[in-house]
């Protein structure tokens, strides 16, 4: 087939034809307007999202510092880890805020080490205790994650509110067809079957 003649036939909904509908001139602009939102909805959605959440990851790094700590409590041995991950659990421990103040708290830190060891531990702008936050690579590929996520979330809503509102429109046309042939169809004289 020639390609002017399949251009033509991936259009046909778009061609004045006697044929044609309003029911084909809805249903392909909600085919537009599909491909209009997974293509530039979609982009944009994920685009804003992991740009969003770069900035939290960013934040939480600039907030949070480090400080030693004194633990106060044996942690128990490791236990073998899987993957090759670090084994942490909670314990007291206690340090130096910046006024000078002695702070004593929970947070997570390495299993095996005895009371008086020094740790390092991460505080929050209040001088709370808080997890790390994650470093520039592991925030690159979770808002990556995010973003491709939120992108996927919008195409697949997209997708499923075109496909409820083309399905209306076949089960209009299947109506339709019924409603007429019951009209034509007695005047065709003797039926089959």
């Amino acid at each position: 087939m020639s390609r002017n003649g399949r251009t033509t036939k991936r259009l046909w909904r778009l061609r004045s034809n006697p044929l044609r509908r309003r029911d084909d001139v809805v249903e392909a602009w909600i085919v537009l307007a599909v491909w209009v939102v997974v293509a530039v909805g979609g982009t944009l959605a994920g685009l804003v999202t992991s740009h969003a959440a770069d900035e939290v990851f960013a934040g939480q790094r600039a907030e949070r510092h480090t400080v030693r700590a004194v633990l106060l409590t044996d942690t128990p041995s490791p236990t073998p880890a899987i993957g090759g991950t670090q084994n942490l659990i909670k314990a007291r421990v206690r340090w130096t805020a910046a006024d000078g103040t002695r702070r004593t708290g929970s947070t997570l830190v390495d299993t095996g080490q005895k009371a008086g060891s020094t740790v390092v531990i991460w505080l929050n702008t209040a001088g709370a205790p808080t997890a790390a936050p994650p470093s520039a690579t592991e925030a690159g590929v979770e808002s990556a994650f995010l973003g491709l996520t939120a992108a996927l979330a919008l195409t697949g809503t997209a997708f499923g509110a075109g496909a409820a509102a083309r399905y209306r429109l076949d089960r209009r046309r299947i109506d339709a067809w019924g409603t007429e042939w019951n009209l034509v169809g007695p005047s065709w004289g003797h039926r089959t079957g």
